[in-house]
């Protein structure tokens, strides 16, 4: 499998330097040249497998020429085996046609540990094979940096530095991120917005003669390994509720649009996926769009639910490939005006294209603690409020009598001050996290500035020594 860069310039790659490399050279995001196609029959012979075993038959064209293919399968299955859940990503039944899809059950309670502990086994497979180093540079808005730090704390080959925006986090975030206690392991708070720390380490990764001094890489979704492990928990909730015999809809809390890519992605290779709703919080940019055409950049405003507190939402980019018909330059054109005028707008042809897949939908916060709060009366579920604005964009705008699965992407524990607010309940976190309060933080903080971050980068890692 090659891939090439959205912005067309940057050198085809195969599996494993995508995956080291993360952003290409020309600022674009890697792409595989063609999408593997998966047959109606096929999928019906995946019915009945175990997550592990799915995710190895989906992800197995991707990873083709990799120096890990013939250790695919073994590593996934490790990867899975630490999940607290035997399904790894259940599935609940609200109601006759509306599903949840729990993706909370691993080392850090959100969805970004189903692809953030693949990609950590990969990185140490793929770079022990190669006797070389790397530094990961990544930014959070919450549940990332958690999940990316737990995954590469503690290996050999790796140094991992997380960005995340100061005092815009909950509390439990910000814990996950500060008590990893390893010396490979750095979370740096920095004065500023998400969209601030995501554009940190876009301007260190243009930074050619530094990214190959330290080996720079990423675990954002930037990265198309963390799609490549997204795509695989739409293909197990489509097969488990009937697919390819029945179309599923899926809604979609994102703030990066990586999530719901990966679902777009799931659609391309072939599986039934009917609408995808694209839930926002106030920080309405995707749904503004989805509604008028047009991409603008407005203030991040903090919410209940802060891993959404996003205006640039970077996976987008990917989308934008496919719709120009995978012209690099127009996607070059259309990202560097959006940096410079804060907007770009679609032609009516191709957001016809768009909203034929597409909707999207907005929740505020008390509409969020009203969700919560409703929930929990009728069904006895509690939710966490990002979870509860992907839920509410299901009870909207999906389609009547047609199966809506709704994401759940975080454990309520991680914002147990909102879903008090709403249920008066307070989720506790679960036993191996009971003393989270109690741990010991560490962190640095930085000013929203280039220079900052990278003389702390060159003070900290190790380059590309190998050990």
């Amino acid at each position: 499998m090659r891939y090439r860069s959205t912005r067309g310039t940057a050198p085809t790659l195969g599996f494993d330097d995508v995956l080291l490399t993360g952003l290409a050279r020309d600022g674009g995001l890697y792409l595989p040249e063609s999408w593997p196609q998966v047959s109606a029959e096929t999928l019906r012979a995946l019915r009945g497998k175990s997550y592990a075993e799915l995710a190895t038959a989906v992800m197995q064209p991707f990873v083709a020429g990799s120096v890990i293919e013939r250790d695919f399968a073994r590593i996934v299955a490790d990867t899975y085996a630490t999940f607290d859940h035997a399904a790894v990503t259940p599935l609940k039944q609200l109601d006759a046609d509306l599903w949840l899809l729990e993706l909370f059950h691993g080392p850090t309670l959100a969805f970004k540990d189903v692809a953030l502990q693949l990609l950590g086994r990969l990185f140490d497979a793929v770079l022990a094979r190669r006797q070389r180093r790397l530094t990961i540079v990544g930014a959070t808005s919450g549940d990332t940096g958690s999940a990316a730090l737990e995954a590469c704390r503690d290996r050999d080959n790796l140094d991992i530095f997380v960005l995340f925006p100061k005092g815009r986090t909950s509390e439990v975030q910000r814990r996950q991120m500060t008590t990893i206690a390893a010396p490979n392991a750095h979370a740096i708070a920095v004065e500023g917005s998400f969209d601030d720390c995501q554009d940190l380490v876009k301007a260190l990764f243009a930074d050619e003669a530094f990214r190959d001094e330290f080996g720079l890489s990423a675990v954002n979704s930037i990265n198309w390994a963390r799609i490549m492990a997204q795509i695989v928990y739409y293909f197990a909730a489509a097969l488990a509720l009937g697919a390819p015999d029945r179309r599923i809809g899926f809604s979609v809390p994102t703030g990066n649009f990586g999530n719901v890519y990966a679902a777009y992605a799931a659609r391309q290779m072939g599986l039934p996926v009917a609408r995808l709703l694209v839930a926002s919080n106030r920080n309405d940019i995707l749904a503004r769009f989805f509604e008028g055409g047009e991409m603008r950049i407005g203030a991040v405003e903090p919410s209940l639910s802060p891993s959404m507190d996003i205006q640039v939402s970077s996976n987008f980019e990917r989308l934008l490939f496919d719709l120009t018909g995978g012209n690099g330059a127009e996607v070059a054109g259309l990202m560097t005006a959006f940096r410079r005028d804060g907007t770009y707008r679609l032609t009516a042809q191709r957001m016809a294209q768009v909203v034929e897949i597409f909707r999207g939908f907005r929740l505020d916060d008390p509409a969020t603690i009203s969700e919560i709060r409703n929930t929990h009366a009728a069904t006895g579920e509690i939710l966490d409020p990002h979870s509860a604005v992907g839920l509410g964009a299901a009870r909207a705008l999906a389609e009547p009598g047609s199966a809506t699965v709704s994401l759940a992407c975080a454990h309520p524990a991680k914002f147990p001050d909102a879903v008090e607010q709403a249920t008066g309940v307070r989720p506790s976190l679960p036993d191996r996290l009971s003393d989270l309060y109690d741990r010991p933080e560490r962190m640095s903080e930085l000013p929203n500035d280039l220079n900052a971050l990278r003389d702390y980068v060159r003070a900290h890692a190790k380059g590309l020594t190998v050990v």
